[in-house]
């Protein structure tokens, strides 16, 4: 089986600036224009004239939801709050030494160390109010953003946090990963199924100087989307169809846009 390589610069980049764009057509569908506010490192990539703050995934096959080192979860009040699940995730990180030619002369040796921590990181997120509060602070920052928006066919497609986080916590099934190959080993990831599928991971970043003892956590852009879909009864579709809210609270709380 062939490794998958990480993404490399120039696509990482092109992928960065089509969020962008996607961000820009998005408010200027919402009547903002061009000149619209955003705080990216908020995750809030469009906010509108009422304050409310979009997060707007494009069409990629995965989104990267963070990419955080050590310092975040010693210094994230939120993370650190969690029962003890920021002291896991440094646990991940600190299986791997800080000098990553060490790691690369032993990578089976560092990669047995991260079992322990990726199992109890596993316990932990089976606790379905504990989950909820992890997807909340990784997509939303904890509430600071209100919609999750996704373009499909280009359609903007607008989800309340409340609902997105409701949605994934109640079908998420959580499990740790198991090899594949020979050359794998068990209990590397937490990965996130619906109905067997891998929808999302939590995984170690070792791949280069720059990305080393990085923690990842991804979302398929297809099967979530295709649940929150699936999940959601009450919709509404405006501006020429381009754009559409789905449940009840994103109609209400939105119902000056049309």
């Amino acid at each position: 089986m062939v490794k998958k390589k990480a993404m490399s610069s120039e696509k990482a980049s092109f992928v960065k600036k089509q969020g962008h764009r996607d961000a820009i057509e998005f408010a200027e569908i919402l009547g903002i224009g061009k000149e619209y506010r955003s705080e990216p490192q908020a995750k809030k990539d469009v906010i509108d004239n009422e304050g409310h703050a979009y997060s707007v995934k494009s069409g990629e096959k995965k989104w990267q939801i963070f990419l955080y080192s050590k310092t975040r979860f010693q210094k994230d009040f939120t993370f650190k709050g969690m029962n003890g699940l920021s002291e896991i995730l440094l646990e991940c990180i600190e299986a791997f030494p800080e000098n990553r030619t060490e790691y690369l002369q032993d990578k089976k040796k560092y990669k047995e160390k991260l079992k322990e921590p990726m199992q109890k990181l596993c316990a932990k997120l089976k606790n379905k109010e504990l989950l909820a509060a992890f997807i909340h602070k990784s997509i939303f920052n904890s509430g600071e953003v209100n919609f999750l928006v996704i373009k499909n066919d280009n359609k903007f497609n607008v989800f309340y946090n409340e609902d997105v986080v409701n949605i994934l916590k109640s079908n998420f099934e959580v499990e740790n990963s198991k090899a594949k190959t020979q050359n794998q080993m068990d209990n590397q990831k937490v990965l996130f199924k619906i109905n067997n599928k891998t929808c999302g991971e939590i995984e170690m970043r070792n791949d280069s100087d720059i990305h080393y003892r990085e923690i990842k956590f991804w979302l398929s852009k297809k099967l979530t989307f295709e649940l929150l879909i699936s999940k959601i009864e009450n919709i509404k579709i405006l501006k020429n169809q381009k754009l559409i809210f789905y449940g009840q609270e994103t109609i209400k709380k939105l119902k000056y846009i049309n």
